[in-house]
């Protein structure tokens, strides 16, 4: 069972509450990055940065892709833009 479009939009807003998230999302819409790229700029372990990297996934924000040894992070854009689109009629209703 897939979780309703409100529950959807609970799972990706939950995902951006945190600061490291958003500055992983900021870093792949430059484009593509492995996980060590990703964890350059942040003092915490690669573990650690692979589970802030499955609840972007779970949210639908990111996806992992394998190329030979290389599994590239990229950014999946759809689910921010349905959370833009709710933000977007909230701001119209006000």
């Amino acid at each position: 069972m897939s979780p309703s479009p409100g529950d959807r939009l609970s799972v990706v807003f939950g995902a951006l509450a945190d600061p490291t998230r958003r500055a992983i999302l900021a870093r792949l819409a430059v484009g593509e990055a492995t996980v060590g790229e990703l964890a350059a700029p942040f003092a915490m372990s690669l573990p650690a940065v692979s589970r802030h990297l499955k609840v972007l996934e779970r949210a639908g924000l990111i996806s992992r892709g394998r190329q030979a040894q290389w599994r590239p992070c990229r950014l999946e854009p759809d689910a921010l833009r349905a959370a833009s689109a709710f933000l977007g009629e909230q701001l119209g209703a006000a």
